[in-house]
């Protein structure tokens, strides 16, 4: 099933990877509510017309594809617009749900090290080169969800991280899982929904 999706990410590194995202999405791209290729270049616009076209684009989605990149950090929006997302938000009569959320890592001269690393057989992450709200909602099922004793590196985030390569093959399978958490309501996780 589509699901009307945004994507959230650092336009300086990561437009061609949205394009990407968005051509991997196939006819399910017709739901996809965020910039696009033809989309005009915000960069010089004042900030309350930015926010207004952002939260025009993002209130009626239901998934929302963040980027994890090595120079996210520098964008004053995606902390926020992950924050938008995870929130009920009011507009006249109707109240937007909360948005299920994945994140997907980019593939950075051909590696993943950027951003992961493994430790005594176990993967890690520098999670101090993405945004707290992202880092925070990762890990964070209550109680810890399990597969064979193992943390489910899955369904135990709210936003689960993705390699690029992996979400490419089958971006539906994630999007779909990403609905799915927010179909609850984001119960069984610890929610973070504001941006510190």
């Amino acid at each position: 099933m589509a699901h009307k999706t945004f994507i959230s990410y650092k336009y300086s590194e990561s437009r061609g990877l949205r394009d990407t995202i968005i051509g991997a999405l196939g006819k399910d791209a017709t739901y996809y509510k965020g910039e696009n290729v033809d989309s005009k270049d915000m960069t010089d616009y004042k900030r309350e017309t930015i926010r207004k076209n952002l939260t025009d684009m993002m209130f009626d989605t239901s998934v929302t594809i963040v980027i994890l990149s090595p120079h996210m950090q520098e964008s004053e929006w995606i902390g926020w617009e992950i924050s938008y997302c995870l929130k009920k938000i009011k507009r006249k009569e109707r109240t937007s749900k909360r948005n299920g959320i994945v994140a997907v890592i980019k593939k950075v001269n051909g590696s993943y090290s950027w951003f992961k690393y493994s430790e005594n057989g176990n993967t890690k992450y520098y999670l101090d080169k993405i945004q707290d709200i992202i880092a925070d909602n990762h890990f964070n099922s209550n109680p810890p969800k399990k597969v064979d004793g193992a943390y489910d590196w899955l369904n135990g985030s709210y936003i689960a991280f993705i390699e690029e390569d992996e979400f490419l093959r089958n971006p539906i399978k994630y999007i779909d899982n990403a609905y799915e958490k927010s179909e609850n309501d984001g119960k069984g996780y610890d929610l973070t929904v504001t941006e510190d």
